[in-house]
């Protein structure tokens, strides 16, 4: 990450370390639009300095702008900052780590946000808010600022499940301004280069506990004159699939325990008609066993890829220990899933012998109930997972035989 830096701006941000607030602007050839959002950040700049006596500088990330963006920013008093890793989540990270400030405030430099917006935002971060989120349906969105699809279907529906997942509380997770404390952002350790870049930021500041507040924000349409570097449909993905990756959750644990209830009841039923405990016709045949079966193995994998996922995110620090782990912590260790995997091993091929041995005695006829067989495959699947599922969390607990991170593994 390069930096070239601007001299002072008369009245308005200066860009030496004594600055509070950095407004960052990520760029890629933003000349036509630059002139308007520089103005506009030296006129919130002022309003912060009046309204809570915070000086302020303005950061502008390039990421390889071939227009002349830089230049015109250094003559400006702007910072430039240059990021040479491509996207809008690498060029905020890369401007937000460049910032000298003590609370970031970002927004596009595409003229559709109003730096001034900001000024609220920065004062909830110094009354004690770690995050500060724009709401442009609070705000206002001028007619053409944004597609229907956007507007209804995508930010709705993404909002929504990710307060679904993360109970964020907020009502619009993609406004592109906001305003974030640098001990926040550098707690939270995004890692997004493209658009999700937006979601991971709510989800992490979510998972950590931190205090995140809203204002109103209004998006007017952008004045450049070209398509906007916004994919709609490839972008809405890449946010969904981000919600997804950072739930365990939901992704593999609400799977899992849905899996393994659904495989008991149906076992339980089947063990009721085959021991004479229920009467009348069965109603759970040898399809419904196997499916059983096939749910109880599925399930238990997914529970694995719970844990592990979890434990990941724990030792990476943006999320909290389930109280659940912690407290069956002793037990969670290498040598407990490797004896409990090797011993439902050795139940498998116990009971796979002796129905071998029946279906011999019985002059190898068609075996009259398949329970038996789905229980004793399941089980010995089940230990195999449980065995080399218990390596994979010593591996991803970084070659320590105990899964629950420690901590000094925090």
């Amino acid at each position: 990450m390069n930096e070239q830096a601007g001299g002072p701006v008369a009245g308005a941000p200066v860009t030496d370390r004594g600055v509070d607030v950095s407004i960052i602007m990520p760029c890629l050839n933003e000349i036509q639009s630059l002139p308007h959002c520089i103005a506009n950040a030296k006129e919130a700049a002022h309003r912060i300095e009046v309204a809570y006596g915070l000086r302020s500088e303005i950061v502008i990330a390039d990421n390889g702008s071939t227009d002349g963006s830089q230049a015109y920013a250094t003559a400006q008093g702007a910072r430039v900052v240059a990021v040479p890793r491509r996207g809008y989540g690498a060029a905020l990270i890369g401007g937000c780590e460049g910032g000298h400030g003590r609370f970031l405030l970002m927004g596009d430099a595409d003229g559709s946000y109003d730096f001034n917006d900001g000024v609220a935002m920065i004062g909830q971060l110094v009354d004690g808010a770690d995050l500060c989120m724009g709401s442009r349906f609070a705000g206002g969105i001028a007619k053409g600022a944004m597609p229907w699809k956007n507007r209804y279907i995508g930010n709705p529906v993404l909002t929504g499940i990710l307060n679904l997942f993360y109970r964020s509380g907020i009502d619009d997770a993609h406004c592109g301004i906001r305003a974030i404390t640098k001990r926040a952002f550098m707690e939270c350790a995004l890692s997004s280069t493209g658009m999700e870049f937006a979601s991971e930021m709510v989800i992490k500041a979510s998972l950590r506990g931190l205090h995140i507040e809203q204002v109103p924000a209004k998006l007017q349409p952008d004045l450049r004159d070209r398509a906007p570097h916004l994919r709609p449909w490839r972008d809405g993905w890449r946010h969904l699939r981000y919600l997804l990756m950072l739930s365990p959750t939901c992704v593999f644990g609400v799977p899992a325990l849905i899996a393994m209830l659904a495989a008991v009841a149906i076992l339980a039923v089947a063990m009721g008609f085959d021991m004479g405990w229920l009467a009348g016709n069965p109603v759970v045949g040898a399809g419904w066993t196997i499916m059983a079966g096939f749910l109880l193995t599925v399930g238990h994998f997914a529970a694995i890829m719970a844990m592990a996922t979890h434990f990941y995110g724990v030792r990476t620090g943006y999320r909290d220990l389930n109280s659940w782990f912690d407290r069956f912590s002793p037990i969670l260790t290498l040598e407990h899933a490797l004896v409990l995997g090797l011993g439902l091993m050795v139940f498998s091929g116990a009971a796979l012998a002796v129905i071998g041995i029946n279906w011999r005695a019985g002059g190898y006829l068609p075996l009259p109930s398949v329970l038996p067989l789905v229980v004793a495959a399941a089980a010995g699947a089940i230990g195999v997972q449980t065995a080399l599922g218990g390596f994979l969390l010593a591996i991803i607990a970084g070659h320590d035989a105990a899964f629950v991170p420690g901590e000094e593994d925090l």
